[in-house]
């Protein structure tokens, strides 16, 4: 189940630098002394960090609760899609953008917040591309789920998923992964709170291609950790629910 855990598992430590873990933990009771040599969070600190509204989790299993409101400002470039982020990823991603132009750098928002409505049509778009590639119904539907999440099962509708590109390549596809926004991305990107959400390494995981333009926003001291671990998103959430369930991740 824990696919990219291993030795990453336990690098959510309480032994981080203070901002990292300040807003999610620090009101939480100190760890036990085996906590701490252990190097681990304790289940109120890591219930703390699953109970943060920024580390939602959406995907194909798991559904946007229905009602969910966000508020939510502009920061897309002039040609971008869905030009909205939640206020305080938009705001997250105007100070990176503005970090990366002074290294010379061009990072723009291409898509961002979308309703349900409109994630519906790109999913029958794109369950329509494969009925008229031959496929059965189930596998038309099964094929689109990999590329395009149905509604309800994206987390652009949270409002904290950026599709970023570059005037140096705008489409939003592997090649992204060759340009220096990207490069600049991979290093700095967690300063900002934003983390690389559907990695190679862990398709098998996130059930989602390779997206090296997909940036999803958990704020800094959550991409901090997450980044320590060495764990894609959906790992580190199932190893943030064993800590606070009180069980090993060990073993």
């Amino acid at each position: 189940m824990l696919a990219c855990c291993v030795a990453g598992c336990i690098a959510f430590a309480l032994s981080q630098e203070p901002q990292a873990a300040a807003s999610s933990a620090a009101s939480q009771p100190a760890a036990s002394s085996s906590d701490a040599e252990n190097g681990l969070l304790t289940a109120a600190q890591a219930q703390a960090l699953l109970d943060d509204p920024r580390m939602v989790l959406v995907n194909h299993t798991h559904k946007l609760a229905d009602g969910y409101t966000i508020t939510t400002k502009k920061c897309g470039s002039s040609t971008a899609i869905n030009k909205d982020l939640q206020t305080e990823a938009a705001d997250a991603f105007f100070a990176m953008q503005a970090a990366a132009a002074k290294d010379g750098v061009d990072i723009r928002m291409q898509s961002g917040y979308r309703s349900v409505d409109y994630q519906t049509k790109l999913y029958n778009n794109k369950t329509q591309y494969y009925r008229d590639q031959g496929c059965s119904e189930a596998d038309a539907r099964a094929k689109a789920a990999t590329i395009v999440n149905p509604p309800g099962y994206s987390e652009h509708a949270t409002g904290l998923a950026a599709d970023l590109n570059t005037p140096e390549h705008t489409s939003l596809d592997e090649g992204f992964e060759n340009t220096a926004a990207f490069r600049w991305l991979c290093q700095h990107a967690v300063e900002y709170g934003f983390i690389l959400r559907y990695p190679k390494e862990a398709e098998a995981v996130t059930e989602i291609t390779y997206e090296p333009w997909h940036w999803r926003y958990v704020g800094p001291e959550n991409a901090a950790l997450i980044s320590q671990s060495g764990l894609c998103f959906e790992d580190a959430i199932a190893v943030l629910q064993k800590l606070a369930a009180g069980q090993s991740v060990t073993g």
